[in-house]
C-alpha cells in the first residue's frame, strides 16, 4: 500500500509539472506572430491535441537550448513502444512529457442507465448481453521523443507540398468548397470586395451562401474559402458551441484557415491574427489562458475535420511513417463500445496494466 501512495504521489507530482510547464507555455501566447507559429506548429502535430503540442513544443526547445537534441524543431513524435516497434531506440537525456488518457473497460445491462455501469476489473469478463465500453478515467504523464532523440534507419518522409508564392494548393478549393456544399451552403466566386461590404469573404447564415471575391491571388481566395468554412461549422446560429463572441469567432475561423494553410505549405506570412490577450482578456468569466487553450482545442479539431475529408496533398502529422494507428496494447478508445454474446464466452484483450492508455487523444 506505501508503495502504491509513493507511487501515485510521484505521478501526481509528474502531473502537476506538465500544467505548470502548459501554463508558461500559454502565456507566451501573448501576440498575433506567436499565435501564428502555434498554430503552424500544431499544423504539423495535428494528430495530438493542442496542449500536447504547446508541450511538445516547449519542452524541444529547451532540450535543444540544453544541447539534448541536434535539431531546433521536432519533426516525428512518439512513445517508447512505437519507436521500438519501428527499430528506433530512444537515446538516454532527452525525452519529453505529454498527457495521455489513461483507459477502463466499463460494462451495463442497460446502457442507456447511466447509473448501471460498473467498471470491470483487469481480467475481468463481461457479463452475457452486457455492454462493454471503454472511457477514459483520469490523465497520466507519459514520456515522448523525437526521431532526433533516437537512434535507428533512416525515416522516410512522403513527398511535402510545394508552391510558388500566391499559388493555391492543387484540389484545395474544389475539396474545400465541396465541403461547404455539404454542410448545404452555396458557394459564390464575385468579381471584387465591394460586392460584398468590402470583405474578402462573406458566410451569410439566413441565405446559406459563402462568397469569395476573385480579385485576389489563388492561395488567398482559397485561405478565405477555408475561413468561411470554419464559420460555417463553428459559428451558426444553431450550433450551441458557438461563443458568440465577434472577436473569439473571427480568430477561431482566421485560425482555422491558417491551419489549413500551413497543412498544405502555404505562406502564412502574410495571415491577420488579432493580438491574442487582447481578444482572450475581453471573454467574460473566463482568464485569458482558459481562452486561449479552448480556443486552440476547437480550431484544432475543425481543422483536423476537414483537413481529413481533403484528398489533397498534405504535410506529415508529426506521427513516424508506419506508425500504427494505436499504441500496442490500446484495444479501444473512448467511448467505443460492443456487446457480449449471450451464449459465446468472451475473451477480452488483456493489457500489462489496469488501464489502456491512447497517447493521442488528449
Amino acid at each position: 500500500m506505501a508503495r502504491d501512495e509513493e507511487a501515485r504521489a510521484a505521478r501526481d507530482a509528474k502531473l502537476e509539472r506538465l500544467h505548470e510547464r502548459l501554463a508558461a507555455a500559454v502565456e507566451q501566447l501573448v501576440s498575433g506572430e506567436d499565435w501564428k507559429r502555434a498554430l503552424e506548429f500544431a499544423a504539423r502535430f495535428r494528430a495530438k491535441s493542442f496542449n500536447n503540442t504547446l508541450l511538445i513544443w516547449a519542452q524541444h526547445i529547451d532540450l535543444y537550448e540544453a544541447g539534448r537534441t541536434s535539431v531546433p524543431e521536432p519533426t516525428f513524435v512518439a512513445g517508447y513502444k512505437q519507436w521500438k516497434a519501428l527499430g528506433h531506440s530512444p537515446l538516454a537525456g532527452g525525452s519529453m512529457q505529454i498527457f495521455a488518457p489513461l483507459m477502463a473497460r466499463f460494462a451495463s445491462a442497460a446502457p442507456q442507465n447511466p447509473g448501471s455501469w460498473r467498471r470491470l476489473d483487469r481480467y475481468e469478463k463481461p457479463k452475457p448481453g452486457e455492454t462493454v465500453r471503454s472511457k477514459m478515467v483520469r490523465a497520466i504523464p507519459v514520456r515522448v521523443w523525437d526521431v532526433s532523440m533516437t537512434d535507428g534507419p533512416p525515416i522516410p518522409e512522403r513527398p511535402a507540398p510545394t508552391l510558388l508564392g500566391g499559388q493555391a494548393p492543387d484540389g484545395l478549393w474544389e475539396g474545400l468548397s465541396a465541403l461547404v456544399a455539404a454542410e448545404g451552403f452555396a458557394v459564390l466566386r464575385v468579381e471584387h470586395e465591394g460586392m460584398i461590404h468590402g470583405a474578402n469573404g462573406l458566410t451569410d447564415f439566413q441565405a446559406r451562401r459563402v462568397a469569395v471575391r476573385t480579385n485576389m491571388d489563388g492561395a488567398a481566395q482559397v485561405k478565405t474559402l477555408a475561413h468561411e468554412l470554419a464559420h460555417v461549422m463553428l459559428h451558426g446560429p444553431d450550433n450551441p458551441d458557438a461563443t458568440g463572441h465577434r472577436g473569439v469567432g473571427e480568430v477561431e475561423a482566421e485560425s482555422v484557415a491558417l491551419m489549413i494553410g500551413a497543412a498544405h505549405g502555404m505562406d502564412t506570412a502574410a495571415y491577420t491574427i488579432p493580438y491574442v490577450s487582447g481578444w482572450a482578456g475581453t471573454v467574460k468569466d473566463k482568464d485569458p489562458a482558459e481562452v486561449v487553450q479552448a480556443t486552440g482545442e476547437r480550431v484544432r479539431k475543425i481543422a483536423v475535420t476537414i483537413l481529413d475529408a481533403l484528398p489533397t496533398v498534405q504535410v506529415d502529422t508529426g506521427d513516424p511513417p508506419g506508425l500504427s494507428s494505436e499504441p500496442a496494447g490500446t484495444s479501444r478508445v473512448a467511448g467505443s463500445e460492443r456487446i457480449a454474446p449471450q451464449s459465446v464466452p468472451v475473451e477480452l484483450a488483456r493489457s500489462s496494466r489496469p488501464a489502456d492508455v491512447a497517447m493521442r487523444s488528449l
